[in-house]
This record gives C-alpha cells, sequence and structure tokens, in this order.
C-alpha cells in the first residue's frame, strides 16, 4: 500500500511540474504546441474535392449568371479569349511599354488599374507597365524594397517574382502549389463556399458551407482570406514563400493558416496609418477588424453581395441608402441627431452628407493618387491630421481649407469636446 501511495505521488508531482513547465511557455498544461495546430498546406489541398463554378450554375442558375458578370468572376482574363477586356492602346507608342499584346498572357483588373502577365514555363510572370484606368496613362509596375513583407526574399526583378506564391492563390480557386494549377481562375463559387463534390453528389444544405450561416468571426474571413494584407503561419513552403493562406478552405480556421500584417501604435509605414488605419488597398480585412460594426457581427456580406448588384462596388443597395438600413436619426446605433442633416451638417442628398464621405474616407492607395475607402467606420478628426499625418475627410473633400478651419467648424456642430477636436 505505501509502494502504492508512494507511486501515486511521485506520478503527481511529475504532472505538476510538466504543467508549471507548460504554463511557463506561455500555454495551459494539456494545450498543443501552437506550431502544432498549424496544417500542412499541401496535405489540405488533397482532401477537398472541387468541381468547379459552372456546376453550381447547374442548379443556381439566376446567381450563377449574376456573379458571372462580377469584377470577382472577371479578375483573371485571357486576352486570346476576351480580346477587349485589354483597355490601352498597345499601338500607341509609350517610353513604359515595352512589351507587345502578343506576350501578354493574364490581365488582372479593369476598374482602378489594369495589369498584364506572361507565362513561362507552368508560371506567370509581371510585365514591367500597368494602365492606370483613371488618368488613362501607362506606369511602371515593380514592388520597391521596404514595401511588402516579401520583396526581401525574392530577386529585384520582374522575372523572379512568379505570381503563383505571390497572387493566384486569391484570383483563383484551389490552386495547386505543386501542379501550380487551379481548379479555376478567378473568385468562383468555392472560393466562399467550400469544395462543392459531395454537395453535387447529394444536395443538401450541411454538405456545403453558407457563409449566412456562420458565426460573424468565420462568415467574415470569407472575404479577409484575401482581403488582407498578412502572411501564412508556415512560411517559406516548399522552399518559396507565399503571401496568400495556402491550405486554407471554406470550413476551416483562416487562423490556422493566417496571421494579419502587425502594426505599431504612432508608426506610419507601406501597410498603415499611425493609428492602424490601411494605407493600401486591399486591407479592408484588417481595417474591419478593428471596427466597432466587427464587434457588433456585421459582416461584410451584410453590405455587399459578391454575387453581383447593380450598385457600385456591388452593394446591396446604393451607398446613400445603405448606411440608414440599420442607423437613422436618434436611433440606438446613432446618429443621435433629430436629423441626417443634423448630423453631417450638410444638405441632404449632398456628397457631404453620404454616411461613407466621412465614415469610410478614401485615403488607401491603390495606384498614384486614387485611393479606396477605409473600412475602420472610424471619423478621422483633424486633430490625427496635425499629429500623425493622417487624412481626414474635412480637408481632404474641402482641400483649399485647413485644419484648423475644420477644427473651428467641428467645434460649432454640438458633438462631444472629448471625441472631436
Amino acid at each position: 500500500m505505501r509502494i502504492r501511495r508512494w507511486f501515486v505521488f511521485v506520478a503527481a508531482l511529475f504532472l505538476f511540474a510538466v504543467s508549471v513547465h507548460l504554463q511557463s511557455q506561455g500555454r495551459p498544461a494539456g494545450a498543443a504546441d501552437p506550431a502544432s495546430r498549424i496544417p500542412d498546406p499541401g496535405q489540405v489541398a488533397v482532401q477537398a474535392t472541387y468541381v468547379g463554378s459552372s456546376r453550381c450554375g447547374d442548379c443556381h442558375a439566376a446567381l450563377y449568371a449574376r456573379w458571372q458578370k462580377t469584377r470577382m468572376a472577371n479578375v483573371v482574363t485571357d486576352p486570346k479569349v476576351r480580346a477587349e477586356v485589354i483597355i490601352p492602346d498597345f499601338s500607341k507608342a509609350d517610353p513604359l511599354l515595352t512589351f507587345t499584346r502578343d506576350e501578354v498572357a493574364f490581365v488582372y483588373g479593369t476598374k482602378w488599374k489594369q495589369r498584364y502577365f506572361k507565362k513561362v514555363g507552368n508560371d506567370y510572370f509581371p510585365l514591367p507597365a500597368q494602365w492606370d484606368v483613371t488618368h488613362r496613362i501607362w506606369r511602371a509596375y515593380f514592388v520597391q524594397p521596404n514595401t511588402d513583407w516579401w520583396v526581401p526574399f525574392y530577386p529585384a526583378d520582374n522575372n523572379g517574382r512568379p505570381t503563383g506564391p505571390l497572387c493566384d492563390g486569391c484570383h483563383s480557386v484551389n490552386y495547386n502549389i505543386q501542379t501550380k494549377q487551379p481548379t479555376e481562375w478567378n473568385v468562383g463559387c468555392e472560393r466562399c463556399h467550400g469544395p462543392g463534390g459531395e454537395h453535387v453528389r447529394d444536395p443538401r444544405p450541411s454538405n456545403i458551407v453558407n457563409p449566412a450561416r456562420l458565426d460573424y468571426v468565420h462568415a467574415n474571413d470569407t472575404c479577409i482570406q484575401c482581403h488582407s494584407q498578412g502572411k501564412p503561419l508556415r512560411n517559406p513552403i516548399a522552399g518559396q514563400y507565399y503571401d496568400w493562406p495556402v491550405g486554407f478552405h471554406q470550413g476551416l480556421n483562416l487562423r490556422d493558416f493566417w496571421e494579419l500584417e502587425e502594426h505599431k501604435i504612432g508608426e506610419t509605414n507601406f501597410m498603415h496609418f499611425a493609428d492602424g488605419t490601411a494605407h493600401k488597398n486591399r486591407m479592408q480585412g484588417n481595417d474591419f477588424v478593428q471596427s466597432v460594426m466587427y464587434t457588433r457581427g456585421v459582416t461584410c456580406f451584410s453590405c455587399h453581395d459578391v454575387h453581383g448588384t447593380g450598385n457600385n462596388a456591388d452593394l446591396v443597395r446604393p451607398a446613400k441608402d445603405l448606411c440608414l438600413t440599420c442607423h437613422g436619426p436618434n436611433s440606438p446605433n446613432g446618429p443621435h441627431a433629430a436629423s441626417i442633416e443634423a448630423h453631417t451638417h450638410h444638405e441632404r442628398g449632398s456628397r457631404g452628407s453620404e454616411c461613407v464621405a466621412c465614415h469610410m474616407p478614401q485615403i488607401a492607395q491603390t495606384i498614384a493618387d486614387i485611393n479606396v475607402r477605409s473600412h475602420t467606420f472610424k471619423f478621422i478628426p483633424p486633430s490625427m491630421t496635425d499629429e500623425y499625418k493622417i487624412p481626414n475627410p474635412c480637408t481632404s473633400c474641402h482641400a483649399d481649407q485647413t485644419t484648423a478651419w475644420a477644427k473651428q467648424a467641428l467645434s460649432g456642430w454640438g458633438f462631444s469636446p472629448w471625441r472631436v477636436n
């Protein structure tokens, strides 16, 4: 009996020692090493069966027809199949235009900028000029040092920067890093709904991912997987550094594959303004997770319908009406004023009276002086411009005025003196 008690005591002491050691390493006893939960991207990909968006269209014909017209469905285009996709006139000489139409294997984008890629073997590589759609001019295209995190790991030459590890995972469905082929190019149905093989064989709601039925974290991760700046938890993968969440698909946890770009408060860099707001495009997710909207359970598709709408950015309603779906005069959600005009101090129907003018300023750069909207939904006061050089919506719109003028104007609007200055 004494021997048994002594053994139990020693065993208990050993387990206690192990527990203390694990806790000293920053995790509770019994918890797995965080690195051990990171899936092997190569293994995850082979477990899922993809069928392609056209198979979804067999049953969901109306949704499929709408989606086919969206930018999501037309991010990547082969100009030999659709010659009209190329916007600029290649016959007009330009010092930056050092390649021909015949060299272009793929075209990316049509709204803000258009980029061109050549094919070498099984890889695609950026060509050295891009078209600025707004200004209708050519601009050089080369990712400079001290910008994206991956730049030091690749040659300072577009010919050494393949799109497979740096772009294609988000511009396709089920991109295979071994074969360098996707199930389909563009943001297809299974990018957001997960592999559809089982659902096609036995169509049931329970065997396909519907983001609308997910909790707000997983629902928003549908979009954050690509509309964010970050890096894979495992990197390099097979000797290359990837800039998209290799191995992730809907039905898995994005946090097991991806981490968002870090930011130090007070520091302005290529990615962030000093307060953490996005400084560049494709950071809507980085912005949104900071917002009150996100913590209240609002999702990207509360405002956007990626199946396609007639509104800019595939909004479910026009921008001037959308916010008022949940916000209205003296509502619990705000604004805390008797009317929209009393809150905005701009004439109803004017640009300055739209919610997005002040709460979603266009400050994230996409090309040259063309910016896209912030997604933190914070009002950036003029004081933040003075102290941290973050553009504020007042003097961004009233470009001929100063921050002092904006502060004086806001002081008479009846807002809390502790929040706006």
